[in-house]
Order: C-alpha cells, then structure tokens, then sequence
C-alpha cells in the first residue's frame, strides 16, 4: 500500500523538467554553445527532441542519466561564477585551452564533449578540487 506521505514527496516531474531545462538552455545561451555541443552534453541525439524540450521544457521525461548530466552542468556553472567573479572570464573558461592533468591541453568543453557522464563529472570534479573541495 503506497502512502500518502511518500506519494506528497515526489516531484512534480513537469515542473523539474520545466525548471531545470529552462536553466539548462540559459547556461547554454551563456557559454554560446551550438545546438549539436548542447545536445552531446545534454546525452541527446535526436534534434526533434531537443527542440521540443526547448520549446517546451515541461513535456520533456528527464531520465536519471539526464538529470546527473544536468547536475553537472549547473554545478560546473556554479563552480566557475565562485572561481572566476568576473563574468567573461567565467564564462569563457569551458572553451580555453587548459594545461591541467585532467585536460592535457585542451579545452573543458573538448573533454565534456566527449558524450560520457563520467567527463562532466571530472571536469566537476577538478573545479570542486580547485574551490578547496574534495
């Protein structure tokens, strides 16, 4: 028998996807990012979805690899608004070349356009590192 406390925490799935799209694509527009690099980071290969999600965030059925990929999204957003204060510089950093181990020369958005979470989740974890966090 389900009960109605457990039923009162579930997220409203619409209003998550609504929400969390509608960062998304911010964070998108920000780092001046094309449709297809927004896609590979988002875990999307069908264009037809990605502009029915941007049109209408709400409909979008986030699966758990979208939401973990979105939570590394916002929180290397997150991370580089506290690292670098000045907003260029912030947002210009997933795109300049980097010569820390995890990037060997090139770029973060190089390694997070790899496609796998696990690189969203190393370039999170070098900019947690660098804020003092392990």
């Amino acid at each position: 028998m389900l009960s109605l406390a457990h039923t009162q925490l579930q997220p409203d799935s619409a209003k998550v996807s609504k929400s969390a799209l509608r960062t998304y694509f911010n964070i998108v527009n920000t780092w001046k990012l094309n449709v297809d690099e927004a896609m590979t980071l988002l875990g999307l290969d069908s264009r037809s979805t990605y502009f029915k999600w941007k049109k209408n965030p709400e409909s979008a059925k986030l699966t758990s690899d979208k939401l973990e990929r979105l939570s590394y999204i916002f929180g290397i957003y997150k991370a580089l608004q506290i690292l670098l204060p000045n907003i260029d510089s912030a947002d210009q950093w997933i795109k300049r070349p980097n010569s820390a181990l995890p990037f060997q020369g090139k770029s973060a958005l190089e390694r997070m356009l790899t496609g796998h979470v696990a690189d969203l989740y190393v370039v999170r974890q070098y900019l947690d590192g660098q804020r003092g966090w392990s």
